[in-house]
């Protein structure tokens, strides 16, 4: 058979498929073409690529893509298969719009991604678990003492093979068909009206025929809708330094650059104190970020710099925001602060707290500056 008549063949399989996907009530959540539907939260352009209609996840940085839109109740249908042993990833349901403090994934209801060499053991299975995770609540059916749903039934296909996932949402309650044929479930669950989830996590992973169709909304409580879009977009690729800068230097594809590392979601630091710039964050409001010490001589100052002036918003050190800074080693503080009609407003782990401003609000032009001393660790950069 020639090209022409194999591309002409394949145009004619699409076009119908679409049709009888409408006429079944769903919606193609990818359109084999680009991510229209989808927001690369905390995850690079260059981890999804897109080859003969299928999603294509690199796997690396760890972290996740999110429906630009909400959903409540409703069917979602995928295929996908991993390219690489022991190979992990997961479909998150019902997610808030950014991860959860100090994790590269969201607060949300999890249905396991795993390839069959990752192996079967009592706490997880590779053919379609289903639990919740980062803050999140579920009730599992058949479950074996914890939070996590498993399996009736042993039905996925290891790598390179397909398998087809229907999962279905409505009420609080999720449930799984792998390959044809329902196998787990669980209910109760909190949030149940969110973002719908992809994630990179090491794995090569392929995904196509993604469809959804939406339900009719049921009855909730206000807690049980997941945190909606609040405009912040990653400042850190997880792949490299690009974006930021040091004090006299302007970073691209670095990957350690004076005493700072990157580590694939965490960017890191060690050594004598040294400062890392954003670029500038024109038309932006408001920065979140998560920080800790991971040694007991480590501090970090978190500031705002414009035209040569600086705010400190956040210290492990000293300052107002000090006092609400978990201490500990190895424990995740998170710091947001956004500027509007000329003022500060800093909230430190859930607190809000005053802070000194100095910085000239007039210019467009302030970056985020972290100093870091000894052996510190950030993650979920963001700016909106």
């Amino acid at each position: 058979m020639n090209r022409c008549l194999s591309l002409l063949l394949l145009s004619v399989s699409v076009v119908n498929a679409v049709a009888d996907d409408l006429q079944q009530g769903f919606e193609p959540l990818f359109n084999g073409r680009n991510l229209d539907n989808w927001v690369l939260t905390n995850t690079p352009p260059e981890t999804w690529s897109i080859q003969d209609n299928m999603l294509v996840c690199s796997g690396k940085p760890y972290g996740e893509i999110r429906t630009k839109e909400m959903y409540q109740n409703y069917v979602f249908e995928v295929e996908w298969r991993h390219l690489v042993p022991r190979g992990n990833a997961g479909i998150f349901l019902w997610a808030d719009d950014i991860p959860a403090k100090g994790v590269p994934f969201h607060r949300g209801i999890e249905v396991q991604v795993l390839e069959h060499a990752y192996g079967n053991t009592r706490s997880h299975t590779t053919h379609g678990d289903i639990f919740p995770i980062h803050g999140a609540k579920m009730t599992p059916d058949n479950g074996r003492g914890g939070s996590r749903a498993f399996p009736t039934e042993l039905r996925g296909h290891p790598s390179p093979e397909w398998n087809h996932y229907r999962i279905t949402c409505n009420d609080g309650v999720v449930t799984l068909e792998v390959n044809g044929k329902k196998v787990t479930s669980g209910r109760n669950a909190s949030p149940c009206r969110g973002y719908l989830c992809l994630e990179s996590e090491g794995g090569i992973v392929h995904y196509r025929n993604m469809r959804i169709r939406t339900l009719p909304d049921t009855p909730i409580e206000d807690e049980d809708t997941a945190v909606s879009n609040r405009g912040y977009q990653s400042i850190y690729t997880g792949l490299n330094l690009s974006g930021w800068r040091t004090d006299e230097t302007a970073l691209s594809n670095e990957t350690e650059s004076h005493g700072w590392t990157v580590n694939d979601w965490k960017l890191c630091h060690s050594g004598p104190s040294t400062q890392l710039h954003s670029s500038p964050l024109s038309g932006q409001t408001g920065v979140l970020l998560d920080v800790r010490r991971t040694d007991d001589n480590a501090s970090a100052e978190i500031l705002l710099e414009n035209n040569n002036r600086t705010t400190e918003l956040a210290s492990l050190a000293s300052g107002s925001a000090t006092a609400h800074m978990n201490q500990k080693l190895n424990q995740w503080n998170r710091v947001e602060c956004d500027w509007k009609g000329g003022t500060l407003q800093l909230t430190v782990n859930g607190t809000s707290v005053a802070v000194a401003d100095s910085i000239d609000h007039t210019s467009p032009d302030s970056s985020l500056v972290l100093r870091g001393t000894g052996t510190l660790e950030f993650t979920n950069l963001f700016a909106r």
